[in-house]
């Protein structure tokens, strides 16, 4: 009991200061919002009081905090300065997109950062141990935005084998239901248009910018994996089901691999909420999707506060829930390792 109290009122006080954190770090930045709506030259001082008071950036900082929280304790996260929408609704709608990304992102780094990281440790001090944790060191060092640029040159403009931008081709018309590209080109009107066309051109267009936000996780998965597993296969239990005569695939899969994954788990959900957030921002700039990284941008740009605010506490609610989604997921794993 005392557990979960203390576990809500972490996660209350963190839900506070990611609100203190969304509203007062845009206001550090230069600029003003208003200015930039109505031009820097010339503004009329009584429009520009009026365009405020109508803004509600009028009143003090605290006053304007506490009205930011209340509305947003409520669900309303107020309405966009550009587009006068509602945020929470743009919100939703650019979110699949971002989430899409990120889980596609996340099968390319499990699916090939954790066999490179058993290759590696079932080779140690080997020439292929030594090239693996190499390249590894290297993708985990590339910048997102240049190593994006460089996939567009080489695949795109060079051989001409992926799309630069966009999330599917302009020939497709496709409804919006999910907002998740490849589940909404499935869906039985879509199917029944365009056949399977619309998910390969849909997969063709995400292929490219996934690889690019899996590269860090990808090589953090791979020495992540190696040094568990190297920890897992010195243990006795390991060595007595080498003596049993039982098969080294066996001992690596079944014995070995299963014991490793819990510190993997823990770190896949650190690199799962890296890549939704830090690297979505990056690589949706660079690929031109419409997910809440490259929304969080141009509301950076056109200092729309309502946006940057709402966005930061969404974020900051997703890392939280994703933190105790991992948290109960090592657990159950724990207890499976125990039986």
């Amino acid at each position: 009991m005392k557990f979960i109290v203390a576990k809500g009122l972490s996660v209350v006080l963190t839900l506070f200061g990611v609100s203190l954190l969304a509203f007062f770090l845009i206001r550090l930045a230069p600029g003003d919002p208003v200015l930039l709506m109505m031009g820097e030259r010339g503004a009329d001082p009584k429009l520009y009081a009026a365009l405020q008071a109508k803004l509600g950036l009028d009143g003090s900082l605290i006053k304007q905090y506490f009205s930011f929280l209340a509305h947003a304790l409520q669900g309303d996260l107020g309405h966009s300065i550009v587009s006068n929408q509602p945020v929470t609704s743009e919100l939703l709608a650019r979110w699949p997109a971002t989430f899409e990304l990120g889980i596609f992102s996340v099968c390319i780094a499990i699916c090939i950062g954790i066999p490179l990281g058993i290759l590696a440790a079932i080779n140690q001090n080997s020439l292929l141990d030594r090239c693996l944790m190499a390249i590894a060191l290297g993708g985990y060092s590339m910048p997102v935005f240049w190593w994006g640029l460089v996939m567009i040159l080489f695949f795109s403009i060079g051989l001409d084998l992926t799309p630069v931008s966009g999330r599917l081709g302009v020939i497709y018309d496709i409804e919006p239901v999910t907002g998740f590209m490849l589940i909404d080109t499935l869906l039985p009107q879509s199917y029944q248009d365009y056949g399977s066309q619309a998910f390969l051109d849909a997969l063709h267009h995400l292929v490219l910018p996934a690889f690019v936000m899996a590269t860090v996780p990808l090589a953090v998965f791979a020495r992540m994996t190696r040094s568990s597993m190297l920890e897992v296969l010195s243990e006795d239990y390991i060595r007595t089901a080498r003596a049993k005569g039982l098969s080294e695939f066996r001992i690596i899969i079944v014995h070995a691999l299963r014991n490793a994954l819990v510190p993997v788990i823990s770190i896949g959900g650190v690199m799962f909420v890296s890549i939704a957030v830090s690297g979505a921002i990056l690589t949706e700039t660079i690929f031109g999707l419409p997910g809440v990284g490259s929304y969080i941008v141009n509301s950076v740009y056109a200092r729309d506060y309502p946006v940057i605010q709402g966005s930061i506490l969404m974020i900051g609610i997703f890392v939280l829930c994703t933190n105790l989604f991992i948290d109960q997921l090592n657990q159950w794993v724990s207890q499976r390792k125990s039986e």
